[in-house]
């Protein structure tokens, strides 16, 4: 059936192909990363672990006790050794083997004794008794302590059956677990049957869902052909761009300054003529105000000799700052940019801003170009990518996985009913071993009853003023159950312990040889010893299955896998026996696929960055006779102020002065200028100080543009230029990494696709837990169910049989104080001498007449010597206190 479990693994080529590197040097950057989802599982419902519960303590104490007794470590070395020689190393062994068995077979030995001696001396001491001896002789002498005796004979006996009555209630109670635990075996074995139904059932289905997600990996591919232009196309533009981008930026910003030059030139033609204009009309008002003023210096008030000296003073200070009242700057010197802008207009006619966005038009067209270029080589991908999932899903049809299922459902089945099969039998087996049982337990309790009840009526019946011969019924029946006990005692001891000894011998040896080695798995490093079970084979299990003994394959390591609830695939070493890239090569299949993509020959050559009128109207700019206009004289005279004195200031002096004048005529004339100059500052020195302002950031903008313009707009087509050299020429190794970069990314989806069902394979498909749940159910069928509840049995019982021995001792001593006796002690009360009144019975024996001690005088002495006749019977000294 090997063979069965093991097709049963066939689906493992859906994994097969494990896709391999295509080439050494190829390095494979981490795809974007794909879901496949979670296999679905079933849920295996059996829970192979045991808790004894409350009798798990007397569990621990057997365990203890074994220890005690079989302290030394398990035996590896001898038992490989014997398995190796079929114990025929026994004989040059056996040393080991008794010096490990040391403590059972003292124990052993000691039982044995205990079962041979106890028959033998019951019978020595049934014929003890017949000879009036060891108890038997019916006379009991009164000592001074005989309460005190029977008081601690009678509280020993009780605690001996104390202790007698646990064991046997640890007996009865190991034997109820066991025929308790019994009924769940059929639970725990249908349990594990319907697990390994769920291992068949769940098989197939994880096997669709491993060859469905393929899909995944598949609508990724497809998508990502689909999107070819942006994914492929983009990082060639992205990298591109990176050298491209900033040099159509340098065109684009000369385009700019193309376009500030003519304003620059529009802005100084048109301040040049205000300037000039707005220069003669202020030439003309400063004039006709210097002429005004002169005239009203001429007043009287100013040279009168009637004047007051400080106005003549004002006056002439006045007319001497009137030369002052001049315009400053030139401007009619000043060439006009009229040519220059001329050139500058005709340059503007060609919308180099427009060429420039046509080139980043053309470079930004690339995943476009992309897509039209390997529009072929897409669509044979995407082909060969539906040839894998055929594939795929053709191989998982060669191999009758589903029929083999089904064979090992059956196979299943047919295990299961013989084990029902069984069911009566095991029933009717425990039954049988329960009986034996309890009739073990009840020779013990026979025992027990015949103590207690011995006990019970011992202490009700007991009369202490009555004397031995006049012992009441009651008293006398509980010392005749006790003798009655020791009898049944050396009955049935011996049976006990003969039973005790070989359970403990089977059950102790079990618990330390196969139990307490499995749960420290040393019994799996027996088991994998190397050649141990045949000389050829290293590691039995492959060496049986596969033929391959050299295959790391132990009983230890399949059972630890299992236990983890991993694949099957992965516990058994499948993908070492089955070669799975025979089936799914798919190397083939990406190497394909790579060899597509290599194919692809993306030619850039179509970008033009910069069109030959671009190019011209750069050249065109840089000729445009900036560098002649005249910038030091257009400075010379903007930096120049408008007036030769501050016209505003000018007028706050002269109407200071003019309030230091008497009012009059003259004064009010002077206050009229003020008002003038003021007028004319407001008017028209201001507007020309704001044209000359324009005017120089105009010319200072001219020359700096103007400063080394050739060689700059050289240098923005030399930029230009070799961004066109590196697309047209230099672009093919950007390429090539670029859609090396890409392939990696469309193989990676299928090594993602195979990563996942190789995880899946050794971590979720065809979880193996049922295979340790049986391994694991029969530990706890044999050790925990039945071996620790017969050790637990025996150590019950064997405790009971033990405590016989005391038992019997103290049952026949405690009967003479229950039985009635036939002679007894008489003492008198005058003298010392005991004195006995005897009647001679058919047996010879001696009984009492009355019940109280007769007076010696009032009664009748035989003629022969009691004291002779009753040696043992003496009397005490007399005490006062007696």
């Amino acid at each position: 059936m090997w063979k069965t479990g093991t097709l049963l693994l066939l689906w493992v080529l859906l994994a097969s192909g494990e896709l391999q590197q295509e080439t050494g040097t190829r390095r494979l950057p981490p795809p974007g990363k794909l879901d496949f989802g979670y296999v679905p599982a079933g849920v295996y419902e059996t829970l192979a672990h045991y808790e004894p519960g409350p009798i798990g303590i007397l569990f621990h104490m057997v365990h203890g006790f074994l220890h005690v007794v079989q302290p030394n470590a398990f035996p590896q070395d001898l038992i490989v050794k014997l398995a190796k020689d079929k114990f025929g190393a026994i004989q040059t062994e056996y040393q080991k083997a008794i010096y490990y068995e040391i403590g059972f077979l003292v124990c052993a030995a000691v039982g044995l004794l205990f079962a041979i001696l106890m028959p033998i001396v019951g019978l020595f001491f049934c014929m003890c008794r017949c000879c009036d001896n060891c108890g038997g002789e019916m006379h009991q002498r009164q000592r001074k302590n005989a309460d005190c005796r029977r008081g601690l004979l009678g509280t020993l006996l009780f605690s001996t059956s104390l202790v007698i009555t646990i064991g046997v209630l640890c007996a009865y109670a190991a034997n109820q677990n066991l025929s308790s635990q019994v009924k769940n075996i059929r639970r725990l074995v249908n349990s594990n049957m319907r697990d390994l139904h769920t291992f068949a059932n769940d098989t197939p289905m994880q096997i669709d869902y491993l060859i469905s997600q393929y899909a995944t990996a598949k609508n990724k591919v497809i998508y990502d052909l689909h999107n070819i232009g942006p994914l492929l196309g983009g990082r060639i533009h992205d990298q591109l761009d990176k050298e491209v981008h900033p040099a159509l930026d340098r065109v684009l910003n000369m385009a700019g300054a193309m376009r500030e030059t003519k304003e620059a030139l529009e802005n100084v033609s048109v301040g040049l003529e205000l300037l000039q204009e707005g220069t003669g009309k202020l030439n003309f008002n400063l004039s006709l105000v210097r002429t005004s003023i002169n005239r009203t210096l001429n007043d009287p008030g100013c040279h009168d000799e009637k004047s007051d000296a400080t106005s003549a003073q004002l006056c002439r200070n006045i007319r001497q700052s009137l030369s002052q009242l001049q315009i400053s700057a030139n401007f009619t010197r000043l060439p006009n940019v009229n040519t220059q802008l001329e050139k500058m207009n005709d340059v503007l006619k060609t919308d180099l801003s427009a060429i420039v966005q046509r080139g980043y038009s053309s470079l930004n067209d690339t995943p476009n170009m992309v897509i039209e270029q390997t529009r072929s080589v897409a669509e044979s991908i995407q082909g060969l990518v539906d040839g894998i999932g055929n594939n795929i899903s053709s191989f998982s049809k060669v191999f009758p996985v589903q029929s083999c299922l089904s064979n090992f459902s059956i196979f299943v089945n047919h295990v299961h009913a013989k084990i029902e099969d069984y069911y009566p039998e095991i029933d009717k087996m425990d039954f049988y071993r329960w009986i034996g049982c309890i009739a073990l337990c009840c020779m013990v309790v026979l025992v027990l009853t015949f103590n207690y009840l011995g006990l019970l009526c011992g202490t009700l019946g007991y009369d202490k003023h009555a004397s031995p011969t006049t012992r009441g019924c009651i008293s006398n029946t509980g010392g005749t159950m006790l003798m009655a006990g020791v009898g049944f005692s050396f009955i049935f001891s011996w049976v006990l312990m003969g039973v005790v000894t070989t359970i403990f011998l089977a059950g102790g040896n079990m618990e330390k040889l196969v139990c307490e080695p499995f749960h420290t798995k040393e019994v799996f490093k027996v088991v994998d010893t190397p050649y141990l079970v045949n000389p050829e084979w290293k590691n039995f299990i492959p060496g049986y299955m596969y033929n391959d003994s050299n295959l790391e394959l132990t009983a230890e390591s399949l059972y630890s896998t299992c236990k983890k609830n991993k694949g099957i695939y992965s516990a058994m070493r499948l993908d070492k026996v089955f070669n799975i890239s025979s089936f799914l090569n798919t190397t083939v299949f990406t190497k394909d696929v790579v060899s597509q993509l290599d194919s692809v020959n993306i030619d850039l050559r179509g970008i033009i960055l910069l069109e030959a009128e671009g190019k011209q109207n750069l050249l065109d700019f840089s000729e445009a006779g900036l560098s002649e206009i005249n910038y030091a004289d257009y400075l010379e005279e903007v930096n120049k102020g408008v007036t030769v004195v501050d016209l505003l200031s000018f007028a706050r002096e002269l109407e200071s002065q003019t309030d230091l004048m008497p009012r009059g005529a003259l004064h009010t004339a002077l206050k009229g200028h003020v008002g003038t100059l003021r007028q004319i500052h407001s008017q028209q020195i201001i507007p020309m100080e704001q044209a000359m302002s324009a005017l120089n950031q105009s010319m200072r903008f001219l020359e700096r543009t103007a400063s080394d313009l050739p060689n700059k707009v050289l240098a923005v087509l030399d930029a230009i230029e070799a961004a066109q050299y590196l697309i047209s020429q230099n672009a093919t190794h950007l390429v090539k990494r670029e859609t090396g970069k890409y392939t990696a990314t469309i193989v990676g989806y299928f090594h993602q696709y195979i990563e996942w069902v190789k995880t899946s394979l050794a971590m979720e498909v065809a979880p193996c837990k049922p295979f340790s749940n049986m391994v694991d159910t029969s530990e706890i069928l044999a050790c925990s169910f039945f071996v620790d509840s017969m050790n637990t049995f025996w150590m019950g019982l064997g405790c009971s049989t033990l405590f016989l021995l005391p038992s019997i001792i103290l049952a026949v001593k405690l009967a003479k104080y229950y039985r009635r006796m036939e002679t007894e002690d008489v003492y008198d009360d005058i003298e010392t001498i005991p004195m006995k009144t005897m009647e001679i019975g058919n047996n010879g024996y001696h009984s009492e007449r009355s019940q109280g001690i007769p007076n010696p005088m009032l009664t009748s002495i035989p003629t022969y010597d009691t004291m002779n006749r009753f040696p043992r019977a003496s009397a005490p000294p007399r005490h006062i206190d007696w």
